[in-house]
């Protein structure tokens, strides 16, 4: 997919692995949950990569099957173990704030499209102070998991964007099939959860190494087409 670096307005940001550095946080919350219900030993690499995932999809796949009252003691225990020791540990990645500031100044619509829960996402932006930022928000509880493009579709309508007109940016395989699905292109970053070879199966614009290379690169971009 071609971008077209003039008519692009919109940016969508993922949140975890992307913006702030909260993978290793979410691991590590994964693992004592799946200990204290034994639910057997997982490999890190297969809770890595469920994350940007819903909460209930990222379950069945970690414990396919699960039935709701099963689901509701995975969830009780995996909140106890974030809110007791993991919820303030991830920070944005450094420069994140400036990036997005500059973003704004160069008049760019933000949006942000997460994996997390409304509470998780409200949580983060005051812990961080980025709420102002972003024009739209969205989270995987208030729509359709990743990679389905419910989330992407109510932004775009929210603010009065086309797809062409926007850029997702994310750190997983679900954003950029999100973005493919919803008719946008995207840029990966091996910042977060899955390796580069998984994100350009998606065929992104780019595949950053992490999202401050994103500015210089949409200026690289804006320099190349023809006034």
């Amino acid at each position: 997919m071609l971008l077209s670096p003039p008519n692009l307005r919109l940016l969508v940001f993922d949140w975890d692995g992307t913006l702030m550095d909260s993978i290793g946080a979410i691991v590590a919350c994964t693992k004592l949950t799946i200990r204290d219900l034994e639910l057997g030993e997982l490999p890190e690499e297969r809770i890595r990569s469920t994350i940007g995932l819903g909460l209930r999809e990222t379950v069945e796949v970690l414990s396919p099957g699960c039935d709701e009252e099963q689901y509701g003691r995975i969830l009780a225990r995996y909140r106890e173990h974030w809110f007791a020791t993991y919820r303030d540990l991830p920070l944005l990645f450094d420069g994140v704030r400036e990036l997005l500031e500059g973003l704004v100044a160069e008049g760019y619509l933000l949006a942000v499209a997460t994996g997390k829960s409304r509470r998780g996402l409200d949580y983060a932006m005051i812990q961080t102070g980025l709420e102002g930022l972003f024009q739209a928000t969205r989270t995987a509880d208030e729509s359709f998991s990743k990679p389905h493009p419910k989330m992407l579709y109510d932004v775009f309508e929210e603010l009065g964007v086309a797809p062409h007109e926007a850029l997702m940016i994310g750190d997983t395989t679900y954003d950029l099939e999100m973005a493919r699905n919803a008719g946008s292109p995207s840029v990966g970053v091996c910042s977060g959860s899955h390796p580069r070879e998984e994100l350009l199966q998606f065929e992104p614009v780019a595949c950053l190494e992490n999202v401050l290379e994103l500015a210089p690169w949409l200026a690289a971009n804006r320099a190349t087409v023809p006034a």
